[in-house]
């Protein structure tokens, strides 16, 4: 079971690294486009389009990459003074009852929503716009299975350290 877990966040780990570099990526093009827009009153549908989309691709792949690093949201004032075996409780309780259970309803609604948009080969309804609009709302299931898989991992991790058979 520990390779499993172990793959999991090495998968998890490695989308994280193509959001770096997505975020270099998104950086130059949001300069380029403040240049073009300011500088030569020029401007792109499709530029600030790939913006969203990109910037809409990293918070996907961010989700689970934050919650395997545990730099997620949450009342540290009264977590950081619990006990780790409540800790690992908690993590648990919401992992089981918030993390999960979140991640199966948003990839249970959005399922039909991508596969709708896939068949009618989606674009932007806007002129000028980007073209295959359904690739990135197929990164909605690609980010909420990461979150699943990851809270999975850190469940199975919790109730290892609650046993006593912490890695």
């Amino acid at each position: 079971m520990q390779s499993v877990i172990e793959g999991i966040e090495k998968i998890v780990s490695l989308f994280a690294k193509l959001a770096a570099y997505l975020v270099i990526a998104l950086s130059l093009l949001v300069v380029y486009d403040a240049m073009n827009r300011y500088l030569f009153h020029g401007g792109s549908v499709a530029l600030q389009e790939l913006e969203w989309h990109i910037f809409d691709i990293l918070f996907l792949l961010g989700l689970s990459y934050t919650l395997q690093k545990d730099a997620h949201v949450r009342v540290d004032i009264f977590y950081a003074r619990f006990s780790p075996k409540t800790k690992a409780f908690i993590d648990i309780l919401s992992q089981l009852f918030l993390v999960i259970p979140f991640s199966l309803l948003v990839l249970y609604v959005s399922w039909d929503f991508v596969l709708q948009s896939y068949a009618q080969h989606e674009i932007s309804s806007d002129p000028g716009g980007l073209t295959h609009r359904y690739l990135i709302k197929g990164m909605i299931l690609l980010g909420f299975v990461l979150l699943l898989l990851q809270s999975f991992a850190i469940l199975r991790q919790k109730i290892a350290f609650l046993r006593g058979e912490e890695r």
